[in-house]
């Protein structure tokens, strides 16, 4: 021990850590961004939706990816698997805008449960057409969201995050609608 009764320099981790919350969700903190305190809190809560609501599709595009069934297993197996990566790398990029405008990111899943519009699915596995159906009505409502959110950041501005909503946000949902969409078209497998 040195004089002032701190242990010296250890490779021992201090485990069992707590502490206070710097920065409370749902607030921004100033950067010089060049934006207005209002588009940075408006676009932080439109964002922070989109990322709960992109956390839950990542979730189901993995669930449907691992109990798929039937005759296109392999194919669907695979789409659904690179769809999730993609949706994954747009939780990532969604997180840092919110960070970058100054505000707090969702993380826990917890809430993200709290704030997501999705609905739950059932615990148990689904008919393929139906987990396809479930996946494209969580794409269609993070698009009506992300389309009303991009208006309103253009109208307030924010460049960045309308950009973000529309070139990635935006076309990558709608490109993995149409994928899916395609798969649920009334047609046979092979021809007699």
């Amino acid at each position: 021990m040195t004089s002032s009764s701190k242990p010296l320099s250890s490779s021992q981790p201090w485990l069992h850590q707590k502490g206070e919350v710097i920065q409370e969700f749902g607030t921004v903190k100033q950067f010089p961004i060049g934006l207005s305190y209002e588009a940075r809190m408006y676009s932080c809560q439109r964002l922070n939706k989109v990322l709960a609501d992109t956390q839950i599709l990542y979730g189901l595009y993995k669930k449907h990816h691992w109990l798929m069934r039937g005759a296109t297993f392999y194919q669907l197996h695979l789409v659904l698997d690179k769809h999730a990566g993609e949706q994954l790398e747009l939780v990532d990029t969604i997180a840092e805008r919110v960070q970058s405008l100054g505000g707090v990111a969702v993380g826990d899943p917890r809430h993200v449960a709290e704030i997501t519009s999705i609905p739950r699915p059932p615990d148990g596995v689904e008919q393929v057409p139906a987990m396809l159906s479930r996946l494209l009505e969580a794409h269609e409502a993070i698009l009506i969201d992300a389309h009303a959110a991009a208006a309103r950041t253009a109208e307030l501005g924010d460049d960045g995050s309308n950009d973000l909503l529309v070139s990635q946000v935006i076309r990558t949902g709608e490109l993995q609608a149409w994928f899916l969409a395609e798969h649920l078209v009334d047609t046979p497998l092979v021809r007699a």
